[in-house]
Order: structure tokens, then C-alpha cells, then sequence
């Protein structure tokens, strides 16, 4: 793991920015394969399926049975430990929920908004490497609470052409039986657009790879979309106080997500930059995921030398990680000075697995320095509000000719007729 200083990690920062691969072969593929999908419906699903997942496939929809099936494949212990956590998700996102509102601003005026709940939602779970239970925890709790009707799980099948049991036993617990056995940009064009099998939806959420993160960014527009996620990232800071094998860790936790995550300590003590790389090196040696965390940390994982705590937030606000960590004497006084991150855990004892699975915030978090204008998947995602305005006789004919005047001004004279004809009339 390199250890740099902040200097030198700006420099490189720069370089990658100029050394940014061309996208364009990956877009006429994503393109290649929405415009098929749109075209052929199911038949598509199923010709991709096969040549992508390696499953012939005669259904697209998960059966009853394979529900029934997944449940005996699953052990008690992973439900008690589910249930505990989708009871701490809907506690903390069950807070986010807006009510509409409305107000009297002066005799004649009514003001207001009323807020209401998307009408279909699709949530794409990854497969591929690893199964994601958590994410349709997250994913699905807060748009059940937004009072979602129809909420339909699109997810790739393994060769067999069966769906992770965990992740089945997760969507029957949140109240998902609609999942479709499709993945990649195929199954983010078919929420998007509809097939014979798949309904159309109104947003799409959920993470995936480098497909599904293009075709999402193709279909918006179409479809909403939560966000246009790339790989994990964790930031660290790390004063001479934090424990190193707890630092590392946490820096392991997220390089074995996939071979591109980011892995970033930023400290103020080369004394501690030092023992955290031992540390890594010693941990790595004895994890399953060794390989891909190896990938990971050769590309991806550094250690920033900081001259002080103020330099470490200035260095962590220009990357607006995913995920930060700040291991500092009281990192609560400190959290002020963070502007940009996803979500914060402050403390030794606060690890970023701890928001991934059980404490209740969202783990779909904004990446790739999107934490710098937006926010976590939250209950808000799954609502949209509608203005509403109430004006009696007497308040337009107070208001009109202000109205008018800014509409002439604009050169919109319809619109200044719309409000002269009302105060002109004479039973008004």
C-alpha cells in the first residue's frame, strides 16, 4: 500500500483526471443492448440471459416454490440477525417521511404541498461476486415507508437459473414477491421501458456494475433514477490514537467489494501511516477475498500523510468519499468540519460494516465524489410533492396587476391576459 504525502496525492489525482479511459465502447454496448430490449421485450431477456448468466431460462418470474425452497435453504440464525436489522432500518428511515402541508398566507391565499409516494418502484440487486441481502433491506425499507404500492427485484440468476436463497428470504421479509431473474444493462432497460413479463416502472434504484451503472445513466429521463453509483470507497482518518489493526480493517472491508474499490487512510503520523501498512499486509494474508483485495489495495489504496487534522478534512472534502471514518480523539467535535461524505462513523468502535448491515442509515451511498452535491437513498427518494396554490376572487384582483406587468415585461401576453380577463370581469 503506498504512503503518501498530500502533495504527492494531489499530483496523482491530477494525472489519473487526465488518464480517464474512454467510455465509448462500454456505451454502445449498454445502448446496444437497451435498444434490443425495447425492441424484442422477453425474447431479449432471455437471449441475454443465457449468453451473459450462462441460464436458459423458461420463466423470468421467481415462482412460489422457489420462495418456499429458499426459506428451508437459509438458517435461523441469518433471520434472527435480518429481522434485528430491518427492524434498526425502518426505525431510522421511518424519521425521513415528509406529510404534506398547507398554509393560509393571507385572506384569500392557500399555499401548500402535498407530498406523494412513487407508484412503481424496480430495485436492481447485484450478483456476480457476492450475494446482497442488506441491499434489499436498504433499498426496499425506505420506499415501503414511502408507501410504494408495486415494488418489483430484478437480480441475475446463477447458472442454474436460481436466485440467492438470502436474497429471496430478504425481499419475503420486506414484502417483495414480485422478482424478476434478470440482470445487467437488460434488466435496467426492462424496468425502464417494459416487456411483456415486466411492468414499466417510475424509478429505478439499486447498485450493479459498470452496465447497469450506464444503463441507468441512459434510461434517465425515461425513468428516474436514485443515483449512478461506481465502486466502494472508504476514507480513514487516522490520528496517532486509532488503533492500526482496526484501521486496516476497515480499509480490507471495502477492498474486497471488487477489485476497483478505493481504500484511502489520510493520517498526521507517519509513525502510524507505517504500522497500519504492516498491518494490512499481515491481515490480507489470511482473508478469503485475498485476491481481489490485493487488486484493490495495488491500485487503489493509499496512505496520505497530513500535516495536521485540518489538512486530513481539507484532503477528505476534495474526495467526498462514500464512506468516512474519522479514528481521532473526539471525532464529534471534529464531524463539523466535513462537508462532503456519504455517511460518517465516528470512533474506534463506529466500522463501516456497521452501516453496511445493522445500525439503520443507508448503505446507498453517493460515490466517485458525488457526496459533494448529493445525499444517501432515503424515504424523500420515493416521494414527490405537487404545489399547491388557492387564490379567492379578491386576492387575484390583487395580485393581477403586478402578474401582468411581469408577463408583458417577459412578452407573454396570453399569460397577462389569463389574469386581465379576470379581473376585467365584472361578476367577479
Amino acid at each position: 500500500m503506498k504512503i503518501l504525502t498530500a502533495k504527492q496525492f494531489a499530483n496523482e489525482v491530477q494525472d489519473q483526471t487526465a488518464l480517464l479511459s474512454n467510455e465509448q465502447e462500454l456505451d454502445s454496448a449498454v445502448l446496444e443492448i437497451i435498444k434490443t430490449v425495447r425492441k424484442n421485450g422477453d425474447e431479449a431477456l432471455f437471449n441475454y440471459t443465457e449468453k451473459f448468466d450462462r441460464a436458459a431460462l423458461t420463466a423470468l418470474t421467481v415462482s412460489e416454490s422457489e420462495f418456499a425452497e429458499a426459506h428451508k435453504l437459509v438458517d435461523e440464525e441469518f433471520l434472527t440477525a435480518l429481522r434485528k436489522a430491518k427492524g434498526n432500518i425502518e426505525s431510522f428511515h421511518i424519521e425521513q417521511k415528509e406529510q404534506s402541508w398547507f398554509m393560509d398566507k393571507e385572506p384569500g391565499i392557500m399555499l401548500g404541498q402535498k407530498v406523494t409516494p412513487l407508484d412503481k418502484v424496480g430495485v436492481y440487486i447485484p450478483g456476480g461476486k457476492a450475494a446482497y441481502p442488506s441491499s434489499v433491506l436498504m433499498n426496499v425499507i425506505p420506499a415501503k415507508i414511502a408507501g410504494v404500492e408495486k415494488i418489483a427485484i430484478t437480480t441475475p440468476p446463477n447458472t442454474e437459473g436460481k436466485i440467492n436463497p438470502y436474497v429471496l428470504v430478504a425481499a419475503a421479509e420486506v414484502g417483495v414477491t414480485t422478482i424478476y431473474k434478470v440482470g445487467g444493462a437488460q434488466a435496467i432497460a426492462a424496468l425502464a421501458y417494459g416487456t411483456e413479463t415486466i411492468d414499466k416502472v417510475s424509478k429505478i434504484v439499486g447498485p450493479g456494475n459498470a452496465f447497469v451503472a450506464r444503463a441507468k445513466k441512459w434510461v434517465y429521463g425515461d425513468v428516474a433514477i436514485d443515483m449512478i453509483a461506481g465502486p466502494s470507497e472508504i476514507c480513514i482518518v487516522a490520528d496517532a490514537t486509532a488503533p492500526p489493526g482496526y484501521v486496516a480493517a476497515d480499509l480490507l472491508s471495502q477492498a474486497e467489494h471488487d477489485e476497483s474499490a478505493s481504500a484511502i487512510c489520510i493520517t498526521t503520523s507517519e509513525k502510524m501511516a507505517n504500522l497500519i501498512k504492516a498491518e494490512i499486509e499481515k491481515q490480507t494474508a489470511s482473508l478469503e477475498r485475498k485476491r481481489i483485495i490485493e487488486q484493490s489495495i495495488n491500485q487503489n489504496g493509499k496512505i496520505i500523510l497530513a500535516s495536521d487534522l485540518n489538512e486530513a478534512f481539507e484532503i477528505v472534502n476534495e474526495i467526498a468519499p462514500e464512506h468516512l471514518q474519522l479514528m481521532i480523539e473526539k471525532p464529534g467535535e471534529n464531524v463539523q468540519y466535513i462537508q462532503n461524505a456519504g455517511a460518517i462513523f465516528l470512533g474506534n468502535y463506529s466500522p463501516e460494516p456497521l452501516g453496511d448491515y445493522f445500525a439503520g442509515p443507508n448503505h446507498t451511498l453517493p460515490t466517485n465524489g458525488t457526496a459533494k452535491f448529493a445525499s444517501p437513498l432515503g424515504v424523500y427518494d420515493f416521494m414527490k410533492k405537487s404545489s399547491i396554490i388557492s387564490y379567492s376572487k379578491e386576492a387575484i384582483q390583487y395580485a393581477a396587476d403586478e402578474i401582468i406587468k411581469i408577463a408583458n415585461v417577459e412578452g407573454l401576453t396570453a399569460h397577462a391576459n389569463s389574469i386581465r380577463i379576470r379581473k376585467d370581469d365584472r361578476n367577479a
